[in-house]
């Protein structure tokens, strides 16, 4: 294995021209990648990471302007390189892993062609034969079953997982000594996320590849990264090994973000406000996070009625596979459960387990084959919109993600403003400022659009759209899986406290264990459509009587700290 470093860069700058100005996003940066070695860089939204990794493939972006003393890329001079170095470089040298695959992969081309897309683009195999012997060696190696049918197939006919692991090979099919991969498990489930990084560390452990990983998700970065880059505003604050940074944090702001981190010792306290404090002295001074606690539950009358009530539903699709005859797949079966005024009721699965079409079905928008559901005791499937209306304000969803849910021809005032039907004119205004200012907004930003702010206001304005029509229970599907750790924690506070305050009802959907055993009372928990366990949150997450719970479980990362 050579010494040449794959990235050896000093000084990187990269600065954007905008009409307000010229914009530095990132300032003068270090970073060196071995061959096999797995360099994370972690950070906020806007940090710098993305942009960073992009510049290594001259892919930063329009009106970039990128700098840097030193840059060299397997030993040679990227500062002289021509448009044609660069083309040459990308797939051959380096492949690209992003967060999105089903946005990546071409709708219209099979698995197959897109993996092969860069043998044949760069001449790199002579031949059909050996481009599919290729292509196949390479989605087995990334874990795809059954790789002879998958190369016919699309994107949008396989799982989130199956469609990262096609991204990944897309990437490496060229054997590039360097991956950059970019928030490669976001909006994953635990179990394919731990297959996802199991993927790449094989790259760098077994093959010898060099890895640069970015992501806010800091238990993945501890299971795979060797050195760790912490950014904020475009500058590295802290760096060094993974685990002396992330057990032993230096910066107060690396600080504050492991402190967000949802643990087994986070439930019923603030993530936002968390901070390490030194006990000891000397040789023996350890780390301890001190935490506030969350205020305590608005009480909730013993006897009242359950908000809502789901009896034996079921729900089955018509599939095609390829050109096989059309089969029924079970999406539900049999599930029944209730919710409690007040009560934080978790549901949590691997994708294709159920949870989407359960949020569907009780949110009204698709009728099960099978059973009831009930809305704060009266009829809510099997009937009619028309007779539904009247309830429909009782029950309000905050997605995964707002922006594609607001209409976009509206500013927040007329997003929030559509829950609030029926009230005066004359106080439309000043309740929309006091919802925005209930979940920490100026009154100012009502006449924004939605697409101007950050993803963590407009994952505000999703909650005061909801609490808008004063509900009874509010549908979170998966409400902060895009967002970074610190806006996360902020996010998740604020539903704490909005709920313990105002007794709302929750339906808390999430692939994140740690974060539903930090806000839920009782779990649910969904295998390919059944209910295999449920009962209290600290029982089945630490206690579970099931083997999928148990293996759910074992996906999940380790946690960085008590």
């Amino acid at each position: 294995m050579s010494d040449v470093p794959l990235v050896d860069v000093e000084g990187l700058t990269v600065r954007f021209d905008t009409p307000a100005g010229e914009r530095t996003v990132v300032e003068a940066l270090d970073l060196r990648i071995a061959r096999g070695e797995c360099v994370a860089l972690v950070g906020e939204s806007g940090s710098g990471k993305s942009v960073t990794a992009r510049s290594l493939l001259a892919l930063a972006g329009p009106g970039a302007r990128v700098n840097a003393r030193k840059f060299l890329i397997d030993g040679r001079d990227a500062n002289r390189f021509d448009a044609t170095d660069w083309r040459r470089l990308r797939g051959t040298f380096a492949g690209l892993v992003m967060q999105d695959a089903l946005v990546s992969l071409d709708p219209l081309r099979p698995i197959g062609r897109e993996v092969g897309e860069v043998l044949e683009h760069h001449g790199l195999l002579r031949g059909r034969a050996a481009v599919r012997r290729r292509v196949l060696e390479t989605l087995a190696r990334v874990g795809m079953p059954d790789p002879e049918r998958r190369i016919g197939q699309y994107a949008h006919q396989l799982s989130g997982g199956l469609r990262q692991r096609a991204l990944i090979a897309a990437a490496i099919a060229g054997l590039p000594p360097l991956i950059v991969a970019d928030e490669p498990t976001t909006a994953l489930d635990a179990a394919l996320q731990k297959q996802v990084i199991e993927v790449l560390a094989r790259r760098v452990r077994d093959e010898g590849s060099g890895l640069l990983l970015i992501s806010h998700d800091l238990s993945a970065v501890a299971g795979i990264a060797d050195r760790v880059l912490v950014m904020r505003h475009g500058r590295v604050l802290e760096q060094g090994p993974v685990r002396d940074v992330l057990s032993s944090p230096r910066h107060g702001y690396t600080r504050q973000l492991i402190a967000a981190v949802p643990s087994t010792s986070s439930r019923g306290s603030r993530l936002s406000s968390a901070r390490f404090e030194s006990t000891g002295a000397g040789p023996e001074t350890r780390l301890r996070i001190v935490r506030e606690p969350l205020p305590p539950r608005a009480p909730v009358p013993a006897a009242q009625a359950p908000v809502l009530e789901v009896q034996g539903i079921g729900k089955r699709f018509a599939v095609r596979r390829g050109l096989s005859p059309r089969e029924d797949f079970v999406a539900l079966e049999d599930l029944s459960f209730s919710i409690a005024a007040g009560e934080v009721l978790g549901l949590v699965g691997e994708s294709g387990s159920g949870k989407s079409t359960c949020a569907k079905i009780v949110l009204g928008l698709l009728e099960p084959d099978a059973g009831t559901v009930r809305l704060l005791g009266q009829p809510w499937s099997g009937i009619s919109e028309a007779a539904r209306r009247p309830l429909r304000p009782r029950l309000q969803y905050i997605p995964q993600d707002p922006l594609s849910s607001f209409d976009p021809r509206y500013r927040v005032s007329q997003v929030i403003a559509e829950n609030l039907q029926g009230l005066p004119r004359a106080e439309v205004g000043a309740r929309i400022a006091a919802l925005l200012q209930q979940v920490g907004l100026a009154p100012e930003l009502a006449e924004r659009f939605p697409r101007s702010l950050s993803g963590g206001q407009r994952q505000r304005v999703a909650i005061a759209r909801a609490l808008a029509a004063q509900p009874a229970l509010i549908v979170c599907d998966e409400p902060v899986s895009a967002l970074d750790v610190s806006v996360q924690a902020q996010v998740i506070d604020l539903i704490a406290e909005l709920q313990s305050r105002l007794g709302t009802a929750l339906l808390f959907i999430s692939h994140d264990i740690n974060l539903v055993r930090h806000v839920a009372d009782r779990v649910l928990v969904l295998n390919r459509g059944r209910l295999v366990e449920q009962g209290p949150v600290e029982q089945v997450l630490s206690r579970p009587a099931h083997d999928y719970t148990r293996s759910l479980l074992a996906a999940v990362p380790e946690p960085l700290a008590a």
